[in-house]
């Protein structure tokens, strides 16, 4: 009689294989070795100010992990964040109540959002060019708004989203608000049907958009909470730098895709994980601020992003190459 093969349900040498726990090993490995660099490294108070710098973009990756599973791309994040709080500054500078013009602010950054993902669904143009358009349409006219100059003076209580922590504690607000986010959006992700539907999309649209989803629906849906969090995340950047500008956040595009990717989406679409694009993100943070230990100029900072981008873009098609050439000798 023959035996029938037992399937394991756990295979511990896959299980650690898996990206995130690469990602895991790296920021062990770079904490120790930014420990070595600076001996107040590890002090608590300093690893929650090291968050202020990173989250407003960890806002933006969120959103950025649907779109480029959806098998999209969103150019456009840090010209919306850039408006949106151009807007809010003028707003204010006018004499609106901070809050109103935080409220319009977002108002605009989702209708930003929403007109990217009607001109790429109705006008069948590819994620990437249209949003290319608008990442120039958007920053000329925060240009035009506001020209070479900066909105400043901004209350108290609305730099303390920016910059101050929850009260009673040194938990920073910025990072209270990306665990807010964090949690419905890895529920929605991995656990809902919008979630499905955004992989389906990303595997593959035509087969879809053929099995009754509503693909032109779920990518404007995406694109506009796009445009709102980018808006959000402009919101808080003012906060944190007191000051509106037209020019802010010139890199935060690179940034953004940067993480998401490392953390293992796809950029073909169709896979990834939230955990792995918030492992990034404070992979990413934590190389930052080793750097900045040691006075590395931005410049050059930029420079290791884009190394990192690559990096991250590279390895997954090794390992699926490998993967492929191993299961054909099996």
């Amino acid at each position: 009689m023959k035996s029938i093969p037992f399937k394991k349900s756990f295979e511990p040498v896959s299980f650690f294989l898996r990206w995130e726990w690469i990602l895991v090993i790296l920021i062990i490995l770079v904490s120790i070795l930014n420990t070595f660099l600076s001996p107040y490294f590890l002090n608590i108070s300093n690893l929650y100010d090291m968050t202020f710098n990173f989250l407003e973009r960890g806002f933006i990756t969120l959103i950025m992990a649907f779109v480029i599973i959806s098998g999209n791309m969103d150019f456009s994040v840090a010209s919306t964040l850039a408006l949106s709080s151009c807007i809010m500054g003028i707003l204010y500078h006018e004499g609106m109540n901070i809050w109103m013009a935080v409220l319009l602010a977002l108002v605009f950054g989702a209708g930003a959002g929403f007109f990217n993902g009607t001109i790429i669904t109705r006008l069948k143009i590819p994620a990437f060019a249209a949003t290319l358009g608008t990442y120039a349409f958007y920053r000329g006219v925060a240009w035009v708004l506001l020209e070479n100059n900066a909105v400043t003076n901004f209350p108290a209580q609305f730099t303390a989203l920016g910059q101050g922590d929850l009260p009673g504690t040194e938990f920073p607000i910025p990072l209270f608000v990306y665990i807010l986010l964090l949690i419905p959006a890895a529920i929605i992700l991995h656990r809902t049907t919008f979630g499905r539907y955004t992989y389906a999309i990303g595997g593959n649209k035509e087969v879809s958009r053929f099995s009754g989803i509503q693909t032109d629906r779920i990518v404007r849906i995406i694109f506009t909470l796009s445009g709102l969090v980018s808006a959000l995340a402009g919101v808080f950047m003012a906060a944190r730098y007191g000051s509106v500008r037209a020019d802010i956040a010139p890199d935060a595009t690179l940034d953004v895709v940067t993480i998401v990717v490392l953390g293992g989406v796809s950029i073909a679409g169709g896979t990834g994980t939230i955990s792995g694009v918030v492992l990034s993100l404070f992979l990413l943070g934590i190389v930052r601020y080793g750097m900045n230990l040691i006075n590395v100029p931005p410049q050059e900072q930029i420079v290791i992003t884009g190394l990192l981008l690559i990096f991250s873009v590279f390895i997954p098609q090794v390992v699926n190459r490998f993967s492929l050439g191993k299961e054909a000798k099996n």
